[in-house]
């Protein structure tokens, strides 16, 4: 996760040293799209993978199922990125935001990233499943393949061969087929579970994949409409260079973010694994595992963002531009004390869906990335401009984690005989 993170790291840096901050404020009006792609994606391989785990215990068939199933859903979903990438690039750049003085860079970045959208599916579709069919060293391998190409293509489209935003675009795109070509060893070796198969489009095998999977895509879809939010909420009060500096803030927790989305990817198949056969003990021990793992690295990225804001946002400042550095180091400070708070969030949405508890799991994402989160932003922005919009990440997170117990004893009676709390 923290290559997949790395694909937008990469690009926030070297668009902003090639392309400075007009660049960086067209990268960030374009990252809704790619959240929104990048989830349902997840949505897909997640959902399709739990299902997977909990099938490996049956048939054959019913495993193949699952997975054709998934691929289906995958490609079905990527036809419509496809045709805006083909047809309508302006117009969704327009949507999200883009204006006369940033609208060609937005367009020209969304354009190419969107044709790559089948490439993104596809992986995260596989990469959800290796991890599910013994071979999570290779999903990993994959991973990192495809973030080391993009950091080299990022550079060489951008400085030597001077592509500016549509090389940025390419490198990013790229990244994922790379990622495809080291998963296929996975089949070329024979070591596969799973293959596609012709079967009859089942609706409930559907509705289950995507049930599973939605606390996942609600998680990157949040991601996307707060970042929106937050463009508008900036543009509005402290303009392009407010947008800017929140391009170097949201990428870099982009990061860390990731960092927690690994841990409770990591942890799904173990988890989900000990429940399938009743080993609901040791299925707690996991998610608490997980969690603690959470808040270290969330204690971690804390203190090296407090310690080391100013040195980082001047990396991203290639004009020296001070209004963009004091925003920036002042988000950095604020937002990150929202990571504790999230990696619990997080890790235990999905620790919900493992368990085959996906309504508990959606409503923690829900909560967390769009019904908390959204009012807390524009009132704190409201009343606080800029550094309200900072501070209602770590605000929505907190209340949040405090719903948890309520959480769970709403939907204990409905769900599986599991908690986090047991």
């Amino acid at each position: 996760m923290i290559g997949l993170s790395c694909y937008i790291l990469a690009d926030t840096f070297f668009i902003a040293r090639g392309c400075g901050a007009a660049g960086l404020t067209a990268l960030n009006l374009a990252l809704p799209a790619y959240s929104l792609m990048h989830g349902l994606g997840l949505m897909v391989g997640m959902g399709g993978a739990t299902r997977y785990a909990i099938a490996q215990a049956g048939d054959r068939t019913a495993r193949q199922n699952v997975f054709s199933h998934a691929l289906f859903l995958a490609a079905l979903m990527s036809v419509p990125f496809l045709a805006a990438g083909l047809a309508a690039p302006r117009p969704f750049a327009a949507l999200l935001g883009a204006d006369g003085a940033v609208i060609g860079m937005t367009v020209e970045y969304l354009r190419t990233l969107l044709l790559f959208a089948p490439a993104y599916f596809l992986n995260n579709l596989v990469l959800a499943f290796l991890r599910n069919d013994g071979a999570p060293r290779l999903a990993m391998a994959a991973m990192l393949s495809g973030s080391i190409a993009n950091i080299f293509l990022d550079y060489l489209f951008i400085f030597p061969l001077g592509m500016g935003m549509f090389g940025a675009a390419l490198a990013t795109g790229i990244a994922p087929c790379i990622g495809l070509a080291v998963q296929s060893l996975h089949f070329l070796r024979g070591k596969n579970g799973f293959s596609p198969r012709r079967t009859l489009p089942d609706v409930r095998q559907a509705l289950g994949i995507l049930s599973l999977g939605a606390s996942s895509f609600v998680l990157e879809l949040s991601s996307g409409v707060v970042l929106l939010t937050f463009n508008m909420l900036l543009l509005r009060i402290s303009g392009n260079v407010g947008v800017a500096a929140y391009g170097v803030v949201a990428n870099i927790a982009l990061v860390v973010i990731a960092l927690f989305t690994g841990v409770a990817q990591g942890m799904q198949p173990v988890l989900s694994g000990c429940f399938s056969r009743g080993e609901h003990g040791s299925a707690a021990l996991v998610y608490r595992a997980a969690v603690v793992t959470a808040l270290v690295l969330a204690a971690a990225a804390w203190l090296l963002g407090s310690l080391f804001a100013g040195p980082v946002v001047s990396l991203f400042n290639r004009e020296g531009d001070r209004e963009l550095a004091r925003l920036a180091v002042s988000g950095i400070r604020i937002y990150f004390v929202s990571f504790p708070f999230a990696g619990i969030n997080i890790v235990t949405a999905a620790a919900m869906s493992a368990v085959v508890r996906p309504r508990e799991g959606f409503l923690i994402s829900i909560l967390r990335g769009l019904v908390v989160m959204l009012p807390m932003a524009a009132g704190l922005a409201a009343l606080f401009g800029t550094a309200g919009v900072w501070a209602s990440v770590p605000a929505a997170e907190a209340v949040v984690l405090l719903l948890l117990p309520l959480i769970f004893r709403m939907g204990s009676k409905a769900g599986p005989d599991f908690s986090p709390l047991d």
